[in-house]
């Protein structure tokens, strides 16, 4: 997989915005993508040096809408903590 397929898009929320003051990025990242491919895929892509990488996943939700039913997709979020004088501007 090449960089730009393992990581999917930031997660921005409010207690994601916080934890960037303290240089935690969060980001979705491909459900097959483990932390050494996360890694180097946020140091290609933005140009910084990781300190670690935790993996979490996200289970898929059960939905209803009337009387369809059904469950949200599954996913992962990668939180990604920067070495000192790092940063990466997302907006």
């Amino acid at each position: 997989m090449e960089a730009r397929d393992i990581i999917k898009r930031p997660v921005i929320t409010e207690q994601t915005a916080i934890q960037m003051e303290m240089n935690k990025y969060t980001f979705d990242v491909d459900v097959r993508a483990n932390k050494v491919q996360v890694r180097k895929a946020i140091e290609e892509i933005f140009d910084v040096e990781v300190q670690s990488v935790n993996i979490m996943n996200v289970k898929p939700k059960f939905k209803r809408m009337g009387r369809h039913t059904g469950y949200t997709n599954r996913r992962r979020k990668a939180i990604v903590t920067l070495k000192e004088g790092n940063s990466i501007e997302l907006f």
